[in-house]
């Protein structure tokens, strides 16, 4: 059976590993603390939500020691007078993935895909792997080879 994670990142023809971890310590800090990786090499992929009729989702990707800017960076982006975390039953119900598994790959074609400029500078990147089991490591060039992929200056800010 065919795993459209896993298609969407050989699409990308960028080399990456799938790094097997509990589910119980998918969540960042503790994953990252658990099997030695660094915050600064660990992007989060937070869905957002501009507030409106109709609702309006992007999915953005954050390094881990960073904070997304909702309320200037996303809000302004979405075109909305008012953004936020989208809920996570909305999250899973447009990606099909729970919270501490999302990952970039295998979203939805119309679901915008922002990248803080941040995680481009990393020379490889750990982000979710489409479940709590999974992470995948790669060049985060293999996130911007993504088809609605954008890199944005300021998508986040520092903690």
């Amino acid at each position: 059976m065919s795993d459209p994670i896993l298609d969407a990142l050989d699409a990308t023809n960028i080399d990456y590993e799938v790094i097997d971890c509990d589910p119980e310590l998918a969540d960042t800090a503790e994953f990252c603390e658990h099997y030695g990786y660094r915050l600064d090499e660990s992007a989060n992929a937070i869905m957002v939500v501009g507030k409106g009729e109709p609702r309006k989702y992007a999915m953005c990707v954050v390094l881990a020691n960073t904070q997304i800017d909702v309320n200037k960076a996303v809000r302004k982006k979405i075109g909305t007078k008012k953004a936020s975390f989208a809920p996570p039953a909305e999250a899973l119900k447009i990606t099909g993935m729970a919270l501490g598994g999302i990952t970039p790959f295998g979203l939805p074609e119309d679901l915008p895909l922002w990248i803080d400029n941040r995680v481009m500078a990393c020379k490889k990147v750990i982000v979710g792997g489409g479940s709590r089991n999974r992470k995948i490591f790669l060049p985060p060039q293999g996130l911007e080879a993504l088809p609605n992929a954008e890199v944005i200056a300021g998508l986040a800010k520092e903690k």
